[in-house]
């Protein structure tokens, strides 16, 4: 039905575009129609005499979000906003609007969030959320084109299972058969399982499952996790992998999509590195800066978005974690077990990434889950796996809707998911 993008139109070339009708503009002799595709705005101009009488008869009958082809030859303008405009000689309707759009997609009237989510399949073709989804697609599109090259194999993990990945009872309970099941909190035991059993270095985008009943801007019940998971590693291995494939991540993003950032009014400042500072000295950072708290405790969401001013920085690790308030399978430090080989990623003030080293002693582990108030008998098999030659190994995970919320400059984590569920949202 089409011959180009909006963006691949060049000057002096016959095209056929396809898209919707994004404004309409008639002052008199002249009529103007923006037509949208999902590259980019397309002025088409009819001139009185010279546009066909066919072309302004469907004109006539058009309204905002109709879907169109338009044939016409394309031109430099200087007059234009866009800088070509397209003089057609034809224009066919080819999805018509039967009932009013629910919301203005040009923005010039403000939608609140709750109206786009409902009607989410209009408010995918606003220019601001189409460039959201760009950069999101761009950035598991460059986690997996950095993960391949750095030697890992993706795998793909189970979203149904028997008991809890992680301990806890925020899980979603599901019917299998004549079983009780649960949908997945996380791939972590199914990824080291992977490790240990040879493949050695994973990777994978998978969907989780939480069953917490919060209602806050940065919190999903479901999200898309990028895994990683290395075998004969440890916790520094594991941060140099993250560094590397995290900084690709900003790359890709800042170089394949400055546009869409700028639509944004967003921006990715340049990073050689990323430091690496302890919780103890995060903790001593936030009690300069006038917010003391208790060693031992996890930051609150008030203490995570201060750390970066009380660091002097909005990219890094915070290493060396508590080991009791970091989930069970975290290896503590043999010359201080309260400290643990644990890490997150912190990026403009929102922990977008976190990981461990593992446990790979059952008789430690057997240790862990009691000092975490779990029951080993639930976890025999996960336990099982490593009296069998496990190897040392270390992972991570990194939120996607989380960084496209961050790199996007959004508020509400809820704009970064397609089709997002919370506590109260489960349509469209």
């Amino acid at each position: 039905m089409r011959t180009h993008y909006v963006k691949d139109a060049t000057d002096g070339e016959t095209v056929t575009l396809a898209g919707w009708v994004h404004e309409l503009r008639d002052v008199g002799k002249i009529k103007f129609l923006i037509l949208r595709d999902k590259t980019g705005l397309m002025q088409l101009t009819m001139k009185g005499a010279s546009c066909p009488p066919d072309v302004l008869a469907v004109y006539s009958k058009l309204v905002k979000e109709t879907a169109i082809t338009a044939t016409g030859i394309v031109k430099k303008s200087g007059i234009a906003s866009l800088g070509l405009e397209m003089f057609p000689t034809a224009i066919q309707v080819v999805g018509e609007v039967f009932k009013q759009v629910p919301f203005e997609l040009t923005g010039k009237v403000p939608a609140d969030l709750d109206v786009r989510l409902d009607n989410r399949f209009v408010d995918l073709r606003r220019i601001e959320t189409s460039a959201v989804f760009k950069i999101r697609s761009e950035v598991q599109r460059a986690f997996r084109e950095k993960c391949v090259e750095l030697g890992c194999q993706e795998i793909n993990t189970p979203s149904i299972v028997g008991s809890s990945t992680e301990g806890g009872a925020d899980l979603f309970k599901v019917k299998y058969f004549e079983k009780d099941a649960f949908l997945a909190q996380s791939p972590q035991l199914y990824k080291q399982l992977a490790v240990i059993g040879g493949m050695d270095k994973v990777f994978m985008t998978v969907p989780v499952f939480r069953a917490e009943k919060h209602n806050t801007l940065q919190h999903l019940n479901e999200v898309t996790q990028m895994d990683v998971e290395l075998g004969f590693a440890d916790d520094n291995d594991a941060l140099d992998y993250l560094e590397t494939v995290f900084l690709h991540i900003l790359a890709s993003v800042k170089n394949n999509w400055a546009a869409e950032l700028k639509t944004l009014g967003a921006g990715i400042g340049e990073y050689d590195e990323i430091p690496r500072y302890t919780y103890t000295q995060a903790v001593d950072a936030l009690a300069n800066a006038g917010m003391p708290m208790e060693w031992g405790s996890d930051f609150t969401k008030e203490a995570e978005s201060k750390i970066p001013e009380a660091l002097g920085a909005d990219l890094f690790f915070i290493t060396r974690w508590p080991t009791q308030c970091r989930a069970f399978y975290s290896m503590p430090l043999e010359e201080n077990p309260a400290v643990c080989k644990a890490y997150d990623l912190v990026y403009k003030g929102l922990e977008i990434a976190s990981g461990a080293q593992r446990i790979h002693h059952p008789d430690l582990l057997v240790k862990q889950l009691k000092a975490h108030d779990l029951k080993p008998a639930n976890f025999e098999s996960y336990i099982d796996a490593f009296r069998y030659g496990a190897i040392p190994h270390a992972g991570w995970s990194i939120g996607s809707e989380r960084l496209t919320m961050q790199l996007c400059g959004l508020h509400n984590i809820r704009e970064a998911s397609l089709f997002p569920r919370d506590r109260h949202r489960l349509h469209p």
